[in-house]
Formats: structure tokens, sequence, C-alpha cells
């Protein structure tokens, strides 16, 4: 599966870097959209690299190469200057390419502009040579922990790492991880067992993080697990973006009861998907669940979710990932989420909630949802209010006020739902090499 992945995504960059410089000028879809920093400038600049935790205020800038995992403890605050560039040391052998772990006692200050994001990338696309191309987990990703609380022990140690000093959860809600604005993460993740082993880091990471943290315009781009994946706490975060993940888009488990305002999860056909049991599918726009065994642990995870817009892929562009596409939402074991303004298009199913216990709230907005699947647009408890005007099933998605509701065509948007700034300047949807 991971052969192939990278086969098609190295096909993508190449098709990419060929294609005529009047189809760049022509077609203004989010596709061609560039940033302002270009890779290729970026990579002659000196490397700093860090292979020790963080245990004192430490300020990053230029470009940093993480060795290992950097965990960022004992009260130390990270803080990362505006357009700074963050790559991971190749590991030769087992292990992630870098990752940095903001512990419970740690603080990150990452906050960039949108000219001049913050950028967590490959070392594929830093090292000067057209030749390398970046993959899903060249990074290993970012971790935020915290004490907030969660319907897990507080010693419960994070999906993906074992050692003491990522455990998260705790009893306050009001805990301050830092702040993370104006970021993009590229081409992370790791899976320490193999193919949706369900030990994986994700392109961020999120346990136990309290309201005080600050998460706002965030692209994650490329993550070999999820893009975002919320372990309990309460952290709020505002203009998210998931780009093409090869599992889920947001992931929501443990007790999260936060509020998600402005959110994009974007398919691209040239992205592999994971799956389970070796052939069923398991990519999800929202994936979310009150704990992996459907528990009833206090507190449910029960999520806010407001101005979401999920695009999944056209069911008659031939590709071979296709099938590994399941729910645009996929509410089970428990779990329990409010949704307001949203469109889904583009999955099999639309809204699918599984399980006794699980629903989509009877509080949420119906009339401002609207879904499109392919065999199915809703099921399950909470969905019958959706109104029957604002659902569609079969081959052919509404646009749904977009100029067409697939990323890969042509000058595809995101209006009306922009509510974001989508495709500014902070924003990227096109690795090709940029001349």
């Amino acid at each position: 599966m991971r052969k192939l992945t990278i086969v098609l995504v190295i096909l993508f960059f190449i098709t990419a870097c060929h294609q005529p410089d009047h189809i760049a000028e022509e077609n203004p879809s989010f596709e061609m959209q560039n940033s302002s920093s270009e890779y290729i400038t970026i990579s002659g600049l000196p490397v700093t690299r860090v292979s020790s935790d963080i245990t004192s205020n430490t300020t990053w800038s230029g470009v940093i190469e993480i060795d290992g995992i950097v965990h960022v403890t004992y009260g130390a605050t990270l803080t990362i200057q505006p357009g700074t560039f963050i790559k991971g040391k190749p590991v030769i052998g087992y292990g992630p390419n870098g990752v940095l772990v903001i512990t419970k006692s740690g603080k990150l200050n990452a906050v960039g502009t949108e000219t001049q994001p913050i950028i967590f990338t490959s070392y594929n696309l830093l090292d000067g040579d057209e030749s390398t191309l970046p993959r899903p987990g060249d990074f290993g990703g970012v971790i935020l922990l915290g004490d907030a609380p969660t319907n897990k022990s507080s010693t419960t140690r994070i999906e993906g790492l074992s050692d003491s000093s990522s455990e998260y959860g705790g009893s306050n809600v009001s805990h301050n991880a830092g702040s993370m604005k104006y970021v993009r993460i590229e081409f992370a993740g790791y899976d320490f067992l193999g193919s949706n082993s369900g030990n994986e880091i994700n392109g961020l990471t999120l346990g136990g993080v309290g309201t005080h943290t600050t998460l706002d315009h965030i692209q994650v781009s490329y993550s070999l697990d999820d893009s975002f994946e919320f372990f309990g706490g309460t952290v709020n975060a505002t203009n998210l973006i998931s780009f093409a993940p090869q599992d889920d888009n947001f992931d929501f488990e443990n007790g999260y009861t936060g509020t998600i305002s402005c959110g994009l999860a974007l398919a691209d056909y040239n992205s592999g998907h994971s799956y389970q049991n070796s052939s069923s599918p398991d990519s999800n726009g929202i994936e979310l669940d009150n704990d992996v065994m459907g528990s009833g642990n206090f507190p449910m995870t029960h999520p806010v979710v407001n101005n979401l817009t999920i695009i999944g892929q056209n069911i008659n562009r031939t590709n071979m990932y296709s099938s590994f596409y399941e729910n645009g939402i996929h509410i089970r074991r428990n779990g329990k989420l409010t949704l307001n303004n949203a469109v889904v298009t583009g999955y099999p199913a639309g809204i699918k909630a599984e399980g006794t216990g699980s629903e989509l709230s009877s509080s949420s907005s119906p009339g401002t949802i609207k879904v499109h699947g392919f065999t199915t647009s809703v099921s399950g408890m909470g969905t019958s209010g959706i109104p029957a005007t604002n659902l569609l099933t079969g081959t052919t998605a509404s646009s749904w006020a977009m100029s067409q509701p697939f990323f890969n065509e042509i000058s595809w948007n995101i209006n009306p739902r922009n509510c974001g700034n989508f495709n500014g300047t902070w924003t990227k949807y096109n690795f090709s090499w940029v001349e």
C-alpha cells in the first residue's frame, strides 16, 4: 500500500512540474495556488540541528532540523519566528523523521503571519535537489499535550509515543499549550506498527489540550495518518485546513468537547488512503468516537463544529484509491457531534451515525447542513432532521453554490464558505517546484 502511495504521489508531482505555463496562468484554482515562500530559496540557508529536549526558553528562526523526538518540557517555552522552516532529519532504520512534542509542562509560541507562515515540512523539499520529491512521513509530526479533561486516566500516554513525558489529561479545563497561528504542517506522520495500526503520529496531534490554547489558521497537508486528531481536551480551534491525508481529516475521541469554527477538509485524487483489515475503506472527513471501546466514560466526546466544508472526490474520476474513501462524517462508538452550517460531498456515505449512543446532536441546526453521498446521504440517530431538500444521493454531486464540487477539477473554489482565507498566501496546494 505505502509503495503504491509513494508512486502515485511522485507521479502527481512530476506531472505538476511539467505543466505548461499557460495553464498555470489561466487556471486560478486552489491547485495552482503558490506560497509566498519558495523552498528552493530556503534550501540555501544555514541549518540549525536540534537533537536535545528543550528545558529553557528557546527561540527558533531560519531553517531548523529536528533530529529524533524533541520535547519542550520543564516549564520552557519554544518560540518559533514567522517564516521559519522546520524539517525532520531522515532516520536510518526504525523511527519517525523528527517529532516536536510540547509536554504538559511546556509551551509553544508559533505565531506566523499570512505572508510569513511557519512551515513544518519534508526534508526533500529543502535539499535544493529537484530530483528528490516529498512523501507522507518525511516529517514526524507536531504533538501538543496538556492536563485538560479527558475520559482516560491522566497517566495515559499519547498515541505514537511511549515515554512518561508523553502523558496527557487531567482536570485543568483552561490549560494553555501556547499558540499556533499561520502554520503549515506538510508530509508528516508515522505508523509504528504498520498501516492503520492504531499507534500512529498524525500531522497535528492534541492530547488533553485546554481552552487557553490558541489554534488558528493551520493547514496540514499529505499526512501519513490523520491531519488533525483530538484526544480529549477542551481546546477550541479556528480556520483549519486538512488537505489530502491518507487517513481521516479530523478525528475526535477520548472526551474531546471543544469547538471547531471554520474548517475545510479537501481530498486530492493523487493522495493515497488507508484501509482496515487489508480491504475495508477507512478514510473519513470526520471520524468521531467516545473512545475506542465505545464506553460511556465522561466527559463524552462531543465537539461542536461550525462552518465546515468536506470535499471528497468524483466517483467518475478513474483512480485506484477512490474505493478507500468511507464516510464524509462517521459518528460511532457512543460519540456525539453538534454540526452547524456544513457541506459534505464526494464520499460513498455523507453522514453516518452508527451504533447505540452515537448521534448527530439534536441541538444542531439541521437546516444549515447539506449532504451528498454516492450511495447514502445520511443515516443514523439525529440525521432525520436534515431537510430532504438538503440531501443528495447518486453519482452526480451538487456544487452546493461552489463552481463545482471537487478540488481537482478546473476552477474549483470554496465560495461562499471561504471563512478562513483558504486560498490566501499562507496556504499551499501545489507542491511542484516553482522557478
